[in-house]
């Protein structure tokens, strides 16, 4: 299933002021990645996809519409699958992207 076009087009407008952001199709969506890292992702499932803390997995998944990305049915500490529910306003989606982009910013730039 392709990625949500409009949900990459309201990430792109958010992160139009952040430096060195590399779009890159991977795993049936769509992911910005700044440093080599995925800050965020518009998931070929729908919704959006973020990297931040392991520390962090289990009180970002308790908001509403986000839970544990799942890799062969086990959840992944250190990323997040938040549901179009959760993303249909703008000052919800920037709050999920600015979390995503900061833990990306986060960590040392792959080589």
């Amino acid at each position: 299933m392709p990625y949500e076009e409009d949900l990459a087009h309201r990430i792109r407008e958010l992160l139009a002021e952040e430096v060195g952001v590399i779009e890159k199709r991977m795993f049936g969506g769509l992911s910005f990645l700044i440093g080599g890292h995925i800050s965020v992702a518009a998931s070929g499932r729908g919704g959006l996809l973020l990297g931040c803390e392991h520390e962090e997995t289990e009180a970002l998944t308790a908001k509403p519409h986000a839970r544990p990305m799942q890799r062969n049915g086990r959840p992944m500490r250190g990323w997040v699958f938040v549901a179009p529910e959760g993303l249909a306003s703008k000052r919800a989606l920037r709050a999920w992207v600015q979390r995503g982009v900061r833990h990306a910013r986060s960590q040392p730039p792959k080589g």
